[in-house]
């Protein structure tokens, strides 16, 4: 099994995948324990102190002036955990809750947080036994940081509340801990707190969607090109030379992608046959300018996840020279502002895609395609119905594209009077990222099949979209012919495009694909 060794200078985007998705084991670097070990003794110093110290000898929040006396701290760090894990709703998926765990364990490693290496070792044998604590919907306004869903994590780790195994049955994390040999933390100063003051959920649903959104994006050029190509449009538009002169790096990549995907099509360059266009519509002609913004979206989205990545998000920090200060890093702005600006790109390029199937089924701008596909019009309907899922979907993304992080909401008497609401944003997203994967799937589904009546007509398709053609049918996607229970299918090309089928059927024959 992949390991993924924990240090003191934060994670990469490809450890948070392994142990969300990939099930890798987690460790503790010798650097991070012995950095561990040094920030607790600033800490049981300063506890020690009878000058009180936010969140080592003090409440909370808006409750941080009462000075809590030494008997009282450990109780003061159990109640935090049990009354912040008040979330409600359905339960979050468990790579989310995985990618939670572990970056919080990455920030408890930096040293920053007093927390002991004890507590910090029970994180990874809790991960590494496959026990994902019960993490609920809502809960979370982004600041100070996930503060519910993180609470359900560090109570987990208490050997309460509920978790569910590696079986996948929901069980009292109590009974998890100890079939797996682990025994529950018992909290000390600034452990609790320090435990659910971070903004590591959002970014982990983050650092996901990355990942997904840069196989879509791809598979958009993909299943754009394939459009243009039924349509019989011209790949003149996709020249490196009109690019370069307005040198966005995203457009220029997917212009390219384009480019490679038709190389030595037959359908291409067909506009000027029979009833002459002077120019494709916007949605073919435009596709590398949409889809390349929506690319750079990307880059600039993945800067921002690799910065906090880097860093230790807590509230107070214990610094190298002794000091414990509070800040308010916590605070989930900058995670929060890309999250949605991910879910507008997302939007847009969906609304592209659905408008390109639309222009494959009208008989009026098919230029000379059956109407919607069908195989006998009238007598069969082809794909009408699913151009109105993929319109609904469209539909949804817009209303997903509503920045959560343009509100706020008061919280903690007025204390926590502007909060992120990252979380927010981070869900929404995740809904969108699914359902641009659906949108992917139709256009892919209505491009091909659209080629390959362009086959019967006896123009030959790009050896690229052949072979896409016969790996998607391969994987159970049916082609052209009377109509038929068309769920099905359109599940399996939403499976096909979700694994990354799309670019590992073509870039055999393209090439590597940016």
């Amino acid at each position: 099994m992949h390991t993924v060794v924990v240090g003191t200078s934060g994670t990469t985007a490809q450890d948070v995948i392994a142990v969300a998705r990939g099930n890798a084991r987690v460790e503790l670097s010798a650097d991070a324990v012995a950095a561990l070990a040094a920030a607790r003794e600033i800490v049981d110093a300063l506890a020690a102190k009878p000058e009180p110290v936010y969140g080592v000898s003090t409440g909370f929040g808006a409750l941080a002036s009462r000075h809590i006396s030494p008997e009282l701290r450990a109780q003061l760090q159990r109640n935090i955990v049990r009354s912040h894990a008040a979330g409600m709703g359905p339960r979050v998926e468990r790579e989310v809750v995985r990618a939670l765990m572990f970056l919080r364990l990455k920030t408890v490693a930096s040293g920053h947080t007093g927390v002991r290496p004890e507590v910090a070792q029970t994180m990874a044998d809790v991960l590494n036994a496959g026990i994902t604590p019960v993490v609920h919907e809502y809960g979370s306004l982004g600041c100070s940081g996930d503060l519910a869903p993180l609470s359900h994590c560090a109570l987990a780790l208490m050997g309460e509340g509920d978790a569910e195994g590696p079986d996948g049955t929901v069980r009292p994390a109590g009974e998890l801990l100890a079939a797996h040999g682990i025994t529950p933390v018992e909290l000390r100063e600034k452990e609790g707190l320090a435990l659910l003051n971070g903004t590591d959920g959002m970014l982990g649903m983050l650092v996901m969607a990355l990942a997904d959104l840069r196989t879509l994006y791809t598979s958009a050029d993909v299943t754009a090109a394939l459009s243009l190509e039924a349509l019989l449009g011209t790949d003149k538009v996709l020249a490196p030379e009109l690019h370069a002169i307005r040198p966005h790096p995203g457009q220029g990549a997917s212009a390219d992608n384009m480019l490679r995907v038709l190389a030595g099509s037959g359908l291409t360059g067909h506009h000027q046959d029979d009833a002459p266009r002077v120019q494709d519509a916007y949605s073919v002609r435009c596709a590398p300018q949409v889809n390349g913004a929506g690319r750079d979206t990307l880059a600039y989205a993945a800067t921002v996840a690799d910065r906090e990545l880097a860093a230790a998000v807590d509230n107070p920090v214990v610094l190298p020279d002794g000091r414990v200060e509070s800040n308010g890093n916590f605070h989930g702005a900058p995670v929060a502002y890309v999250l949605d600006f991910l879910a507008i790109a997302a939007a847009d390029l969906g609304s592209i895609a659905e408008r390109r199937t639309d222009r494959l089924l009208d008989k009026n701008r098919s230029h000379g395609l059956p109407p919607f596909l069908a195989d006998d019009a009238g007598v069969d309907s082809g794909l009408m119905i699913a151009q109105y899922t993929q319109a609904a979907l469209v539909s949804e993304m817009k209303r997903l594209a509503v920045p959560a992080s343009a509100d706020s909401i008061p919280s903690s008497a007025m204390q926590e009077d502007h909060v992120s609401m990252g979380w927010s944003a981070a869900r929404k997203l995740r809904t969108a990222v699914g359902n641009l994967a659906r949108i992917v799937a139709v256009e892919l589904y209505a491009a091909t099949r659209a080629v390959e009546l362009r086959a019967r007509q006896g123009l030959t398709p790009a050896p690229a979209t052949l072979a896409l053609i016969e790996a998607l049918r391969a994987a159970g996607v049916e082609g052209p012919g009377p109509d038929r229970f068309l769920s099905p299918d359109l599940a399996a090309a939403d499976a096909f495009v979700r694994a990354g089928g799309v670019v590992s059927a073509v870039e055999p024959v393209t090439g590597p694909l940016a």
